[in-house]
């Protein structure tokens, strides 16, 4: 889940404000679930947008903005009114944005409506938490499933620094050692003793960007 937040209205209308006609995105999945970006969120920012005298020539929520397919088939609905407006506003990730860009065949101007956050967990009351950093070495199997890398302050990989007071984290005073959640995990299933197993200096050229992992290419048989 990529967690969003929408940007303050004045920020909107000033990068606006050269255009008069706009047609909007949003996204049903993440976008939707955050409330920043689905049927009801395009539908209170038309009215605001109207407000200021913006013409809102269409709108269209397709269900992953940041796959291709799924934007394409939206926008191609919409060319209509594409050919009519002078601005994208996306109401939907960073990822969604670009993937608007990437496939309008229009090639109009794209703008952001949303910060975009970070990716998360969702609760089973609709909470969000930051649990992984995509860092491309994952080493949930030697620490019980919990993330050392993204739920430490300072990413440890061999224990807790010696500011943790309390199971306390010293940068966070409110926030739970993420160490120290491993070890009573680890001491749950009898398995502390893995703990001494030494984490190796993570590999940081895998986290050098942009990433990206391309499709093998189809074969016959």
């Amino acid at each position: 889940m990529v967690i969003t937040e929408q940007k303050p209205i004045s920020e909107i209308i000033e990068s606006l404000k050269a255009y008069a006609k706009v047609f909007l995105v949003g996204c049903g999945e993440c976008a939707t679930v955050c409330k920043t970006g689905g049927e009801a969120e395009l539908l209170k920012i038309k009215e605001r947008l109207e407000q200021e005298g913006k013409v809102i020539v269409g709108t269209c929520v397709p269900s992953s903005p940041c796959v291709a397919a799924k934007i394409k088939s939206e926008l191609a609905k919409n060319l209509k009114a594409l050919r009519e407006t002078e601005v994208i506003l996306v109401l939907a990730c960073g990822l969604g944005a670009q993937s608007v860009k990437d496939n309008d065949r229009l090639s109009l101007t794209v703008l952001p409506a949303l910060n975009t956050l970070f990716g998360a967990v969702v609760d089973g009351r609709g909470n969000f938490w930051e649990k992984c950093s995509m860092c491309g070495e994952c080493v949930l199997g030697t620490t019980a499933g919990i993330c050392p890398i993204t739920l430490c302050a300072k990413g440890l990989l061999n224990g807790p620094c010696g500011g943790m007071n309390k199971g306390k984290c010293e940068v966070d005073k409110d926030q739970d050692c993420a160490w120290v959640l491993i070890y009573k995990e680890l001491q749950k299933k009898n398995k502390t003793q893995e703990l001494y197993q030494n984490q190796k200096p993570k590999d940081y050229r895998k986290t050098n960007k942009p990433r990206r992992l391309i499709a093998a290419p189809l074969t016959g048989r």
